[in-house]
């Protein structure tokens, strides 16, 4: 009996050794926030450049201006994070790429532009090597086709992951779709309970959580053949504790303000 115990003691130190080697093998995908918030100004090409020498994906965020150009900038108005005032969607494209969009961060960076979202797709595709995701949030009202089709034509439709308005609007996942089949769309998970609904929706590929999963949850997320992505309160902050559960639990992607922080403690957990 004594001998038996050592046997089935050993087989599950092997299963638990070889679970946790393949989780190592296949780390989350770290995504920056509106790009590297602590260090440069978010939203900006500056930002995404050094996100992608860092190895790192990123998030941006998609606005239509006055006269219906896409532009990458988070707010509703210019107020915050430039040196103008007024709605993006009041503004033309030319009155928005006249204001500065770096100084309000560190003079250091005075003079960068509020980007179009083209010149963020080029640079997405001018990285081509660098294998990261890149998280779109959509904030304006009926841009997704616009933006699939630009990226369709940069060739980079199959880095992309459409959050924001995508998430829990179903139309707007029913028109990336009409869009290109190969676009990738995210269907939002706020709480447990909201789970299996998320899960099961036919136009999602990934399942988007707001709370910390279940090592069961995300194994039924990959048996369904899509894949797992966290964002909100419990992973934006500086909250390893956090990361590493969502890590363990196996997610495939984690999108937070400190990702360079996410970025450490991944490779201390490998290093291990």
């Amino acid at each position: 009996m004594t001998v038996c115990f050592k046997v089935l003691a050993y087989v599950l130190l092997l299963v638990a050794f070889h679970h946790c080697a393949a989780a190592q093998e296949r780390p989350p995908l770290i995504v920056a926030h509106r790009g590297l918030l602590q260090h440069a100004p978010e939203n900006t090409l500056a930002n995404f450049r050094a996100c992608f020498e860092l190895r790192l994906g990123f998030e941006f965020d998609v606005q239509r201006t006055k006269d219906g150009s896409l532009v990458c900038i988070h707010d509703k108005t210019v107020n915050r994070t430039t040196n103008g005032t007024g709605n993006v969607a009041e503004l033309t494209l030319e009155e928005i790429r006249q204001l500065d969009a770096g100084s309000w961060f560190d003079p250091k960076f005075a003079g960068e532009k509020v980007p179009t979202v083209e010149e963020v797709l080029k640079l997405i595709a001018d990285h081509g090597q660098t294998e990261v995701l890149i998280a779109v949030d959509l904030k304006a009202d009926a841009v997704q086709e616009e933006v699939v089709r630009m990226a369709s034509q940069h060739k980079i439709l199959h880095r992309l992951l459409f959050i924001g308005t995508t998430i829990s609007d179903s139309f707007v996942r029913q028109d990336i779709r009409a869009a290109s089949q190969a676009a990738q769309t995210a269907v939002v998970a706020n709480k447990a309970g909201e789970f299996a609904d998320a899960l099961g929706t036919t136009e999602g590929d990934w399942v988007y959580f707001r709370f910390l999963p279940t090592g069961k949850q995300i194994e039924a997320v990959h048996q369904a053949g899509k894949r797992a992505f966290i964002a909100g309160a419990t992973v934006s902050g500086n909250i390893p504790e956090n990361w590493q559960q969502a890590a363990e639990a196996g997610i495939d992607g984690i999108l937070t303000d400190y990702p360079m922080e996410l970025a450490a403690l991944l490779r201390r957990d490998r290093s291990q």
